[in-house]
């Protein structure tokens, strides 16, 4: 794990970006396309708007989310509506979006079409992802139903996801899928979540599911 902190959040959106596009620009000029994965919330907007504004060639990027609440795009829950108004703007709106929701009651329902749409993305280029105080990532959070199912190392690339705490069902990315991307970042502010993080780094990932990736990525943190 390498460990970058930040005077600001300002400077962190900033940095993060810069390396994304670095490291998208070098994947697109030896393999010709790449993916991009990213997560939802609040936090990586300044990251999604400095994106946006990158000059990339999109057209060969694919976004796919880390992870997905099972609610329609018109939601404002919904992670694939945040990544359309903050990412998929401006030079960005170039790229092409891999939804993981699809019109049903459940996830169940469409998994196998949602599973096709990811394979077809793979494997990630970069990924970004957030942390909850939970130790959760993407949607493994500790004592979620299928938690272990997703911590498999034979786990199919995108697993419905019901936990306490979480609201409605989610669908998210599994462990292979997570782990075998060429490049994480992961974007974390405040103490407490500094603090979950150190904690994290003690734990297994049935306990804290963010300590799967913690091995690989750069964590970038600001107060």
């Amino acid at each position: 794990m390498t460990f970058e902190d930040y005077p600001d959040f300002e400077m962190l959106a900033m940095d993060v970006a810069n390396k994304i596009v670095g490291e998208l620009n070098d994947a697109l000029l030896t393999g010709g396309t790449a993916t991009l994965a990213v997560p939802g919330g609040t936090t990586p907007g300044p990251v999604f708007d400095e994106l946006s504004a990158a000059d990339l060639d999109w057209s060969q990027v694919r976004v796919v989310l880390t992870d997905e609440r099972w609610v329609p795009e018109s939601s404002a829950r919904s992670n694939t509506r945040l990544v359309r108004e903050r990412l998929l703007t401006g030079r960005a709106a170039a790229a092409t979006m891999v939804p993981l929701y699809l019109p049903a009651e459940t996830p169940e329902e469409v998994l196998e079409r949602l599973t096709i749409r990811v394979k077809a993305a793979l494997p990630l280029t970069v990924l970004i992802l957030g942390m909850g105080s939970d130790m959760h990532t993407a949607s493994l959070f500790p004592g979620a139903d299928r938690l272990d199912e997703a911590l498999g190392d034979d786990a199919p690339p995108v697993l419905p996801m019901r936990a306490p705490g979480a609201g409605e069902p989610r669908v998210t990315l599994t462990a292979p899928v997570l782990t075998g991307a060429m490049s994480t970042h992961l974007i974390i502010t405040g103490a407490e979540k500094r603090a979950a993080l150190d904690k994290a780094r003690r734990l297994d990932p049935a306990e804290a599911p963010v300590a799967l990736i913690l091995g690989g990525a750069t964590v970038h943190w600001a107060p």
